[in-house]
């Protein structure tokens, strides 16, 4: 009786891996070269798709490369690619068939391939009535979803539109999936997916969801250390302005942080700093604007001066500088400046990669000019030439709500002109 023969397992979400068995399958040769690209497109076309057509090959193999003779490029690179896999631990077969036109992958040995598994159970999740088989279906595609589709090749047309594509499944699944973890009321299972959808898409907000999960678990201190992290993700680290559903989503996420019944003392404890910090006290962009809210309110009853600074980081032709990699050096430089020139009332915030906002109390407008010029000397304190490159406009807070005035905060938006 024959032995019969381990599954071929292909991964191409997260990476491209391949293993026989348990053994892992590797190529001698460079895995960047086209014999290595010309085997992710068959495996991808394999399965029920049936192979793919010789021009979309053609088109999804060399792009828009110059190639002179391209029919014969693809008989060699296919010469090579099965040379490739004649050296590998695969057993020996002619892997590559061409069948009127139509090139395919076909093997002795059951081929499965992560994606094409993943993209069915989404497809088989979406038509599925009953709620927990559809909710298993999602679930598994989630569990194949490890990252982007071969994400070593996402400059290629194919990949790119390929990808977009799979994200759209793998948002259709964890949302379904979700849904039904909120309905069953499982908080363990939602903080796993969540953070698994987190570490693929940092930027994609499941932020959200799985700081929901954290507080159904009533793990306070963790949802609240995540909200911040967060935060200073979005607005520090990448320096985006954000948008109207960003602010949104944050405000949704405070408005959930709550807390187990505390003593007054312990509250007070963890109201205080973690360290006493010198100079201003720098806050992320959410908790900057609700402060300053409430100080337009305490303004109306006391009277107290109060001023918005608007501080903007130009490039030589006058214009805000855009996000490089020389901009972030002066951001941080300009972030200690602020810091370090202003008093323990003030507050500051970083708006975008070349703003910062500043919320100055109990001064006139006289001293911003040199408050500012405070900042500038402290930011050009090793290179002079650096203040040339920084503007300001300010405002006073009581007057930032008229129509005449130069600084508008309204709503999640912020303006001047």
């Amino acid at each position: 009786m024959q032995e019969e023969m381990p599954e071929l397992k292909v991964y191409m979400l997260g990476t491209f891996s391949m293993l026989y068995g348990e053994k892992p399958v590797t190529f001698r040769r460079n895995g960047t070269t086209k014999v290595l690209k010309l085997l992710q497109i068959l495996l991808h076309n394999s399965g029920e798709k049936g192979g793919i057509p010789r021009n979309q090959l053609l088109e999804d193999l060399y792009g828009s490369e110059e190639v002179s003779d391209a029919a014969n490029n693809l008989r060699v690179t296919v010469h090579r690619l099965k040379k490739m896999l004649a050296e590998s631990i695969l057993p020996e077969y002619e892997y590559i068939q061409i069948e009127n036109g139509i090139y395919k992958w076909q093997s002795p040995m059951e081929t499965w391939v992560d994606v094409l598994e993943f993209s069915q159970k989404v497809k088989e999740g979406e038509a599925e009535t009953h709620e927990a088989r559809r909710y298993q279906l999602f679930r598994r595609a989630c569990e194949l979803y490890r990252g982007e589709f071969l994400p070593e090749l996402l400059g290629e047309d194919w990949v790119i539109i390929s990808s977009v594509a799979y994200k759209k499944q793998f948002t259709t699944a964890l949302s379904g999936v979700w849904e039904y973890l909120m309905y069953i009321q499982d908080f363990e299972e939602m903080l796993k997916i969540s953070s698994d959808a987190v570490r693929i898409y940092p930027f994609d907000e499941w932020q959200a969801m799985k700081i929901e999960a954290l507080i159904g678990l009533n793990r306070y201190k963790e949802a609240m250390d995540f909200y911040e992290e967060t935060a200073r993700m979005f607005f520090e680290e990448l320096g985006i302005s954000p948008s109207a559903r960003t602010m949104k989503l944050f405000d949704e996420m405070s408005a959930k942080m709550t807390n187990s019944y505390q003593t007054a003392g312990e509250i007070e404890k963890k109201l205080k700093e973690e360290e006493e910090k010198s100079g201003a006290l720098y806050m992320s962009l959410p908790s900057f604007r609700d402060s300053y809210r409430l100080l337009q309110r305490i303004l109306e009853r006391n009277g107290q001066s109060a001023y918005l600074m608007v501080i903007t980081m130009l490039d030589s032709k006058g214009r805000p500088a855009e996000s490089t990699k020389k901009q972030e050096e002066y951001s941080r430089a300009l972030h200690e400046a602020i810091q370090k020139s202003l008093r323990k009332g003030d507050s500051f915030t970083k708006y975008s990669t070349s703003q910062f906002l500043i919320l100055l109390i109990g001064t006139n407008k006289e001293n911003c000019r040199q408050i500012f010029d405070r900042i500038a000397n402290n930011f050009a304190m090793e290179h002079r030439t650096w203040k040339n490159y920084l503007k300001y406009f300010v405002s006073s807070v009581a007057d930032i709500e008229n129509n005449e005035s130069r600084i508008r905060f309204k709503g999640n938006e912020f303006h001047w002109k």
